[in-house]
């Protein structure tokens, strides 16, 4: 065998070794290798061999602090040729916002939740961001400092959902509960509860403030979607119902209404999708989304800006341009995400988590849609290239992802309305335009993104 060790290594090695069996009182096993060595007191003495006592657990550790080096190393060096691998040419540079894309590590890390974080909303104005949990509390945080401003109680259960919106020129917070309830609250006085909305016969999963363009001028409505298997408009300033929507025949999940208050888009445990035109008296629904193979979860109506790349998916020539509703995507605990067309047609089907998807927000330059799950991981997908997944941040969480929200973007010169970016509207990190209008023309696109998990962690990502 071949002698890995100069003489001089092997020589230090033994007295290393006789040293560290004396010091820990092995003297027969000492003695026995000092005579298989011929190392006797003459050669070898306890002074001499004090120089090297802790020799031996010193170069020991120094080896397991560098094995653990390379591995880190390793594993980082992996996770960047992934991300080169799979980034394109647009996205190396992330300086564009139509081509921006969240990336680890995040800016913040928020924590003070005791219980797992359900919902995240953005102020459509200030860096202010909500955040609901399981603990019955919202919390309102600084996402550009990072830093908590307040925590909001007054809900018995867990709180499931979360909106800013309201009247031109008086943004409100809205939130829902497992207590059956809908809140109201006023970010102008303290975050005052101003007013209960009780009406829902279980729990309300899911609140959204519609666009007023259609709606109704003055932006007063506010959908909810309960556990009761109906969908409730509420008219926020008596805080009357107006309208009740049924037709799921299982709990209503999600909600996500279009950019100019027209559609409203609705997912359920009865396995479909629901497409309601609520600008007339008595909405029916206009479509059902028929094709998940388990519960569907959460919903995201595309914008204009996307309308090209996914008419191209659908095989279509021109992008229509009939209405604001024209492309959805609906995420199921099938693990699929689905995307559709405006008369129901299932277009792509996306795979790539591992487990439930719970949330789903479009790029508001209408490249890409993002989606987080049960599998730890927010993936984007590049409705350029037919739906792809083009990045994925496997570290996003340390549990299951449960909710994500994009900032939405800055109008110029244009008054905040609705929870909406002023006559531009922005629902959901969407700005309203033109199909054909250039992205960042009328509104600046802010890249910023909010996650919450299981982990108790509220994770901002941040150009």
């Amino acid at each position: 065998m071949a002698q890995l060790l100069t003489s001089r290594q092997a020589e230090e090695l033994h007295r290393a070794l006789i040293a560290y069996l004396s010091a820990n009182k092995l003297t027969s096993t000492a003695a026995a290798l000092r005579a298989e060595l011929n190392l006797g007191e003459d050669v070898f003495g306890t002074d001499t061999a004090k120089k090297y006592e802790g020799l031996l657990e010193k170069k020991w550790t120094s080896v397991v602090r560098l094995q653990k080096k390379i591995m880190d190393l390793e594993a980082r060096n992996h996770a960047l040729q992934t991300a080169l691998d799979t980034a394109t040419p647009t996205s190396r540079q992330n300086k564009d916002p139509v081509a921006w894309l969240p990336r680890s590590p995040a800016r913040h890390t928020l924590q003070s939740h005791r219980d797992p974080i359900t919902c995240v909303a953005f102020h459509p104005v200030f860096s202010a961001l909500a955040s609901g949990s399981e603990d019955q509390t919202i919390k309102i945080w600084d996402w550009e400092l990072g830093e908590l401003e307040r925590t909001i109680k007054g809900h018995t259960k867990a709180v499931l959902d979360l909106d800013f919106g309201g009247p031109r020129n008086n943004t409100l917070l809205a939130s829902c509960s497992s207590d059956m309830t809908i809140k109201l609250w006023d970010p102008n006085d303290c975050y005052k509860n101003i007013r209960t909305l009780p009406g829902h016969d279980h729990s309300v999963s899911a609140v959204r403030f519609i666009p007023s363009s259609v709606a109704g001028a003055s932006g007063n409505l506010l959908v909810s979607a309960s556990r009761d298997k109906t969908l409730r408009i509420w008219d926020v300033s008596t805080g009357y119902c107006v309208k009740t929507l049924r037709s799921h025949a299982e709990w209503v999940r999600d909600v996500c209404p279009s950019i100019d208050g027209r559609f409203i888009l609705s997912t359920s445990d009865d396995y479909t999708g629901r497409l309601w035109d609520v600008s007339i008296p008595n909405p029916e629904p206009r479509v059902t989304l028929i094709g998940h193979e388990h519960y569907v979860i959460c919903c995201a109506i595309a914008p204009p800006a996307s309308y090209a790349h996914l008419a191209t998916i659908a095989g279509i020539k021109k992008p229509p341009l009939t209405n604001t509703a024209e492309f959805m995507a609906t995420g199921s605990r099938d693990k699929t995400i689905r995307l559709w067309d405006g008369r129901g047609n299932c277009i792509k089907t996306l795979v790539g988590h591992d487990n439930w998807v719970r949330g789903l927000v479009f790029h508001p330059g209408g490249k890409y849609l993002l989606s987080v799950a049960d599998d730890k991981t927010l993936r984007c997908w590049d409705l350029t290239q037919e739906g792809r997944c083009v990045k994925v941040i496997g570290d996003a969480h340390g549990h299951f992802v449960q909710c994500i929200r994009w900032a939405p973007s800055v109008v110029k010169s244009v008054p905040v309305a609705n929870g909406t970016d002023g006559q531009n509207g922005n629902q959901n990190g969407t700005p309203r335009k033109n199909a054909n209008a250039a992205p960042g023309a009328d509104a600046q696109i802010r890249c910023v993104i909010a996650t919450g998990s299981v982990d108790l962690n509220v994770r901002i990502f941040a150009n």
